[in-house]
């Protein structure tokens, strides 16, 4: 099985990822792990697209069956196998916008607020994900350019919308594995 889970930051793709690894076994693994270098700061310095390519391949090689989670879309053509079932997590922007503003304070606590920096960066990150329902770039993260790659894609597609808890979520996703 080779599942990639996808939506929009706050969508609940990495949440689901590993709800589902620990009901079926298979690993998880979440593409922001393989674009972002660890660093002091979190999320701040992006790794080389081709160290990045081979890392993520390398593991998902390894594993031979697995979950993907995140937006990997732009990543290369043909870079990945073909998917036995994509998942596409849609959730409304409110309450995205709310999730990932409790997570960023959880994370990072109030330097989001008290140092210039950290702010600056909490504050880019908040526009960025904003715009995912109404930006109209198609070499981005966002709903439109999702929507584009559905399109596009000749594996079984599951989309999930809507605010269900994550345990239904799972059953759905199971549902539809055992379809396959």
């Amino acid at each position: 099985m080779k599942l990639h889970i996808f939506g929009a930051s706050g969508s609940g793709v990495t949440t689901l990822g590993y709800a589902l690894s620990a009901e079926t076994g298979l690993a998880y693994f979440d593409s922001d792990d393989y674009f972002w270098i660890k660093t002091k700061i979190p999320f701040t310095e992006k790794r080389n697209p081709d160290e990045r390519n081979r890392l993520i391949m390398k593991d998902l090689e390894a594993a031979g069956k697995w979950i993907l989670g995140g937006s990997t879309f732009t990543w290369g053509n043909n870079l990945f196998p073909d998917f036995d079932l994509v998942v596409f997590l849609y959730v409304p922007a409110e309450v995205r916008m709310e999730r990932l503003k409790k997570r960023e304070w959880e994370r990072y606590g109030d330097i989001i607020f008290k140092d210039a920096e950290r702010s600056r960066l909490h504050k880019e990150f908040i526009t960025w994900a904003e715009g995912y329902d109404f930006k109209t770039e198609l070499t981005n993260r966002t709903l439109k350019a999702h929507q584009a790659w559905l399109e596009q894609l000749k594996c079984p597609v599951l989309k999930i919308i809507g605010t269900q808890p994550v345990e239904e979520k799972v059953q759905l996703v199971l549902e539809k594995i055992s379809e396959l």
